[in-house]
């Protein structure tokens, strides 16, 4: 019997009451699924792309459990671990849990690069029920022995695949050292690659594994279009004009492929009379959240993004996706539309191709099962995108580990070789 309502999940009668306050009315399959074999201590992967819900997942049982405990943990400890790849997704992962957590007397704190110590030194010295942290702060902490793990119970990594994409493994390494053998451990993934695997079987004790709404089932709720053009020159000029063709109100979102790329491209859109902004991870912290701002108020209706800069961005009424330059991986350009058409609201999608990119393309449409429509402002399209590959139609599942590692743009973090930058 599947579980509709979050009473019949185990939920406590606190939690409970604070969700009706959210007007949280039915879990998504993924809590449906989570919470009562993280109520149980069972050590968990899970497999869910992002706008699944997987914050509450794991955050209510979390919550339900430290909400039991009595006393306070002791100066610099922590119980519960929660790591992220970027400062975005951190503080989204925080500012939820307090919301779900109001009224229960927990002590929370969220770490993160691109701002000062001083509060964070404070807030650590208390000691915390519930961490929130970016793996290179945590481990300056570490080092300036602001922290200590040696109390930690519960440790979930969220977005494990991006940690390890973005050169994290050298932190996550040194970071699991310092937290006890005997702990609840939960790791959350888009994806399945061989190194997410490895890991899982590192961190993990007999898991169970939960898999949730693969990529296609978001990707068919999209209006999407696939945008023919003759040279990497001509996006800029397609872009503006796929702006002007839009109707309906709302904000649109542009991925790029690198930071310099977004900058320009922002720049150039502003200078045309369509207010936009850039984030990646070049810009400061302070200067992303106020871009996030402005982006959600609708004050800058249109926000170029990098992958990595996009984690952690949930905005509401997100009308349009353009895929400015498409991923190397084909499961990227899912997780980047799915940041439109939610909540039952419409939303569209249409990804630009360059005569180079014609390879990207078609590992779309072999994920996907099907070919992306063409739009009307499109150039003539290739003979070699007019069929979907019957190689890879019939691919078992769209979270199939990738066999080789992408090329990235560089980020900050700890890089492949260990050196550190901030995250």
């Amino acid at each position: 019997m599947v579980s509709t309502t979050f009473r019949e999940l185990g939920l406590s009668a606190p939690i409970l009451r604070q969700l009706e306050n959210l007007e949280y009315k039915t879990p998504t399959p993924i809590q449906a699924a989570c919470i009562p074999l993280l109520l149980q201590n069972k050590d968990l992967m899970g497999l869910a792309q992002t706008g699944t819900g997987k914050t509450a997942a794991f955050a209510l049982p979390l919550i339900q459990q430290l909400s039991e405990r009595s006393g306070k943990p002791p100066g610099r400890r922590v119980r519960a671990l929660i790591l992220s790849p970027t400062r975005e997704l951190a503080a989204q992962i925080h500012e939820n849990i307090r919301a779900y957590a109001r009224g229960l007397h927990l002590s929370t704190a969220v770490i993160f690069g691109g701002v000062g110590y001083a509060s964070q030194f404070k807030e650590l010295a208390g000691g915390l029920d519930i961490l929130v942290a970016t793996p290179g702060r945590l481990i300056d902490h570490l080092e300036r022995r602001t922290v200590s793990l040696d109390g930690v119970e519960t440790l979930i990594l969220d977005e494990a695949d991006h940690m390890l994409d973005m050169g994290f493994a050298p932190a996550l390494k040194k970071i699991v050292s310092k937290i006890p053998r005997k702990r609840h451990t939960q790791m959350f993934s888009a994806t399945m690659p061989d190194n997410i695997r490895q890991l899982a079987q590192t961190l993990l004790q007999k898991p169970e594994t939960v898999r949730v709404s693969p990529p296609s089932s978001t990707a068919d709720r999209v209006e999407q279009f696939l945008c023919m053009v003759g040279s990497q020159s001509e996006k800029r000029l397609l872009t503006l004009e796929l702006l002007k063709q839009q109707e309906l109100p709302g904000r649109t979102l542009i991925f790029t492929r690198t930071r310099h790329g977004a900058d320009r491209l922002a720049s150039f859109l502003s200078g045309k009379d369509y207010p936009a902004s850039a984030i990646h991870g070049d810009k400061s912290q302070g200067r992303r959240e106020r871009m996030l701002r402005e982006f959600r108020s609708g004050k800058t209706p249109v926000l170029v993004a990098t992958d990595i800069a996009a984690r952690g961005i949930d905005v509401k009424d997100v009308r349009l996706v353009i895929n400015y330059d498409l991923p190397e991986e084909p499961e990227v350009y899912v997780h980047r539309i799915g940041r439109t058409a939610r909540a039952g609201a419409a939303g569209q999608a249409i990804a630009l191709c360059s005569p180079e990119e014609i390879r990207k393309a078609r590992n779309v449409h072999k994920l996907l099962g099907r070919l992306l429509p063409v739009h009307a402002s499109s150039a003539s399209v290739p003979a070699e995108l007019r069929a979907v590959p019957e190689a890879r139609r019939k691919r078992s599942s769209p979270m199939q580990e990738k066999r080789s590692a992408p090329r990235r743009e560089p980020r900050k973090g700890y890089g492949r070789n260990g050196s550190r930058a901030e995250a």
